[in-house]
């Protein structure tokens, strides 16, 4: 699914997380599975999940079973009824899910077990179109069909949140929903004129794209962008540098986000203390995001209350 009601959830009880614990004594077994909630193929999460993987599988006795997922709302779903033990979401959307705001399904319905583990980097705003399109800036999406990420997704509340603040409703393009993979496809077939997607740059999606096709990242700054932070605090700026996708041969300004790993409240304070020091202490056996991932920024941005067994870790 790509999106989930509220009420469309039994009440997080920790059935299911004390299930997934199963075998799990002192700190852990062989027989540990845990599920680890990703985001689709085509983003930075998953690749960097089944990174994490590794490490955790490497240095604990935890088994991860990474899956893809339309990312940060859905998975904010599957924390709070247990079919995940760990998931990466966005820091805007926990704090909506944890607050019962922003976001309809959240809305009078705070998602009360949801708990932070660390912040990771910065998810980076890409409105990506061709350059053959003539967009070069946001006003220029009004009256085309923008694909403003999966339904649901901490994509699409990002791009509407984007668009509203500078003044462009859903009156004035037409939006289509796909995952980022989905979305090049179009972008590459005519189908849609432009596209948002949220992610760590190089987004895989887009990289691909670039090697076929002339693509264009529409910049976001100026006094456009002072409004967008205004209207939500946990923008900032950001940029994309010169060279990150093939043709994007110059720094493109634009806004962020902050990725993290989150958890729920019913799970054991040994296993998330286990799992966050095996991952931040062997950092060094990454290869996506290194840049930003270390035990020293990673409660940079952290929207929610922490889970325990993080506490414990970072003091």
């Amino acid at each position: 699914m790509t999106q989930f009601d509220r009420r469309d959830f039994v009440k997080a009880t920790g059935v299911a997380g004390i299930a997934a614990l199963a075998g799990c004594s002192g700190g852990g077994s062989s027989e540990t599975r845990l599920s680890w909630h990703a985001g689709g193929t085509g983003g930075t999460y998953y690749p960097l999940s089944n990174e994490i993987k590794k490490i955790v599988e490497d240095n604990t006795e935890y088994k991860l079973q990474v899956q893809s997922t339309g990312a940060s709302v859905e998975n904010v779903g599957s924390l709070m009824d247990g079919s995940a033990n760990f998931a990466l979401i966005q820091n805007d959307v926990a704090y909506f899910a944890k607050n019962g705001t922003g976001i309809e399904a959240f809305k009078g319905e705070p998602v009360e077990n949801l708990r932070g583990v660390a912040t990771l980097y910065p998810e980076t705003i890409h409105l990506v179109t061709l350059a053959e399109t003539g967009i070069t800036s946001l006003q220029d999406l009004k009256g085309k069909r923008v694909n403003t990420g999966d339904l649901g997704s901490g994509t699409q509340v990002d791009a509407l949140k984007i668009l509203n603040a500078v003044g462009i409703t859903t009156d004035d393009f037409e939006e289509q929903n796909t995952s980022f993979s989905r979305a090049s496809e179009q972008l590459k077939n005519g189908d849609v004129d432009a596209t948002f997607t949220v992610g760590g740059w190089p987004v895989g999606a887009i990289a691909d794209l670039a090697t076929t096709e002339d693509i264009r990242i529409v910049p976001i700054d100026g006094e456009q962008r002072q409004k967008i932070k205004d209207a939500a605090s946990f923008f900032a700026d950001d940029e994309i540098p010169a060279g990150t996708y093939d043709g994007v041969n110059e720094a493109v300004p634009t806004v962020a986000v902050q990725a993290m790993i989150a958890t729920r409240a019913e799970e054991d304070a040994s296993v998330v203390e286990n799992v966050t020091k095996a991952i931040f202490e062997n950092t060094d056996q990454l290869t996506i995001k290194t840049d930003f991932i270390s035990k020293a920024s990673a409660q940079d941005g952290m929207s929610i209350e922490l889970h325990e067994g993080a506490s414990a870790y970072f003091g």
